[in-house]
């Protein structure tokens, strides 16, 4: 029966021995949910193998490699290729591994913003979890725009292909190509969350076969033209403008760090998931591992298929891979595989906005942004928060008229790289500085190890984060500065004003919606009767 406090709320007592028709799993899951202040409001329709499918699926290594070409490419050539690659990769999985175990002890959707309110000191708490928060929201909406552009780039590519250069897309078909990819992963995503899960299955599907399937005939079809292993290994070209090599090599660390963003998404659907405590770790140690494993064979498949850097560098084509394509596949075997990629690439969005829709929702129920009363509902029909799914993709679409200009556009994918990373490694801080001794560890823990491997991802993200805001080239100009430190700086003013002035009065983290009664069987919903 419901009664009303002295604040407007309904207490509603709920006994969880009458959850009937929930799996034991399910139940442990809500259990666990509810200790950490929140309602399963989510079916759980996420297996193990869909969370994996899942954090793969944004990462997508043969999308990373065929759009991210271009940086090893002018940053080195063979070398940048093949090296450029692996070294990232390392540190990355410190960072991931950080990241499973806190996903592993708190699994909810609140994800990383939560994580840094109760790893954080209780005077810090609030305003970490705020900076967190919104750190992830801009890199998280930055990321679909940057890759909707790149399957923009992807169809532009292929039409260019098709007709021998013929049909050259100008910045307007882009971007009404961009605008339509927008629209329908808007409608797709707003779908049931069953469907979501069983999509993102084909989707891994399509990873493994375009990865593998697009390595091997790299190597076989380039026959005579391939590059030779010596070449392929150790051949550096520095084509940046940067007259120093190691810097120049630096700068292709942008490829691996941008593909391997995306792989938080397994906390973020940890509501809609069975045995997340379990599953969600699982999800993104395998996704990164997997990933970096795909995309280094992938490049090194590249680098043997290039046969000339300087050749493929004169190619007029938007993604300089499909020139490479082309010259060892010829037009039908080239055009097959690309295709395939796009398909593979649009997926890739869904999967992001999904994601980016899951923080949104997290962080308006928790009152953190305008609006949060339209963004934290859920659809009856769904079962999916779909106000929160159009909203970020309409802020996406928003950052998509800086397709106008190429030079802020490419800063994007910068600022989607820094905004996520400083949202990564900032509950990772508070784990090895406030929270030594915070943390209840789940199935998966680092242990004593936690420490060292904290560190270690946190030096690196602080390392890349300078390194990303470089433009690309050492004589820089209105075309070919980097800007995303201007749009990093614009959503850290707005956040730091909105602190300063208002959010520091009455936001105070994460904030429970049921409260646990002395006994243990049952638990207080609370509803706002706005």
């Amino acid at each position: 029966m419901a009664k009303y406090n002295d604040s407007g709320i309904v207490t509603e007592s709920i006994s969880l021995n009458s959850q009937d028709g929930i799996s034991p799993v399910h139940r442990e899951d809500n259990i666990i949910l509810q200790k950490l202040g929140y309602k399963s409001q989510f079916k759980r329709e996420f297996s193990l193998l869909e969370t994996i499918s899942f954090s793969m699926a944004i990462m997508a290594a043969s999308c990373g490699v065929t759009t991210g070409y271009s940086y090893p490419l002018l940053s080195g050539g063979h070398f940048a290729m093949v090296w450029a690659w692996p070294i990232p990769c390392a540190f990355v999985l410190c960072v991931a591994a950080s990241m499973a175990e806190l996903a592993s002890s708190m699994p909810t959707s609140a994800g990383l913003y939560y994580f840094s309110a109760k790893m954080a000191s209780k005077e810090r708490s609030a305003l970490v979890s705020w900076i967190t928060g919104w750190s992830n929201i801009t890199g998280q909406v930055a990321l679909i725009c940057s890759i909707d552009f790149s399957c923009t780039e992807l169809i532009t590519t292929a039409i260019a292909m098709s007709t021998d250069g013929a049909v050259v897309l100008g910045s307007g078909a882009t971007f009404g190509i961009l605008m339509a990819i927008h629209l329908t992963q808007a409608i797709f995503c707003s779908a049931g969350t069953r469907i979501l899960a069983r999509t993102t299955v084909v989707t891994m599907v399509l990873i493994l076969t375009t990865s593998i399937g697009a390595t091997i005939s790299l190597l076989v079809c380039s026959g005579d033209q391939r590059a030779s292993s010596v070449d392929a290994w150790t051949k550096f070209e520095n084509n940046t403008g940067w007259s120093n090599n190691v810097w120049a090599f630096i700068l292709a660390f942008t490829t691996p760090m941008w593909a391997l963003t995306g792989y938080d998404s397994a906390a973020h659907i940890a509501e809609e998931t069975a045995g997340a405590a379990r599953a969600a770790p699982i999800a993104i140690l395998v996704g990164v591992l997997g990933t970096e494993i795909l995309g280094w064979l992938y490049f090194i498949g590249a680098s043997y298929a290039t046969n000339s850097v300087s050749d493929i560098l004169q190619s007029k084509l938007a993604l300089p891979l499909g020139q490479v394509f082309l010259n060892v596949m010829g037009k039908k075997g080239a055009l097959t595989l690309w295709c395939s990629i796009i398909v593979l690439q649009y997926l890739c969005g869904c999967s992001q906005a999904v994601d980016a829709s899951r923080v949104i929702f997290a962080f308006s129920r928790d009152n953190a942004l305008p609006g949060s009363r339209w963004w934290k509902r859920i659809n009856h029909t769904t079962g999916s928060p779909v106000n929160a799914v159009w909203f970020a993709m309409v802020l996406s679409a928003i950052c998509g008229t800086l397709v106008f200009s190429t030079a802020a556009f490419n800063s994007l994918a910068s600022a989607s790289v820094i905004g996520l990373y400083i949202s990564y490694v900032t509950p990772i801080y508070c784990r090895v500085t406030w929270g030594k001794d915070k943390l209840q560890p789940g199935p998966f823990n680092l242990g004593w190890w936690s420490f060292p491997i904290g560190w270690i991802g946190i030096s690196w993200v602080a390392f890349m984060v300078v390194m990303l805001l470089f433009p690309y080239t050492q004589t820089a100009n209105v075309q070919t500065m980097n800007y995303s430190i201007v749009i990093v700086m614009a959503v850290f003013i707005f956040a730091g004003g909105s602190w300063i002035f208002s959010a520091r009065h009455w936001f105070t983290g994460p904030v429970p919606n049921i409260d646990w009664q002395s006994d243990s069987s049952s638990y207080s919903e609370k509803h706002n009767t706005e």
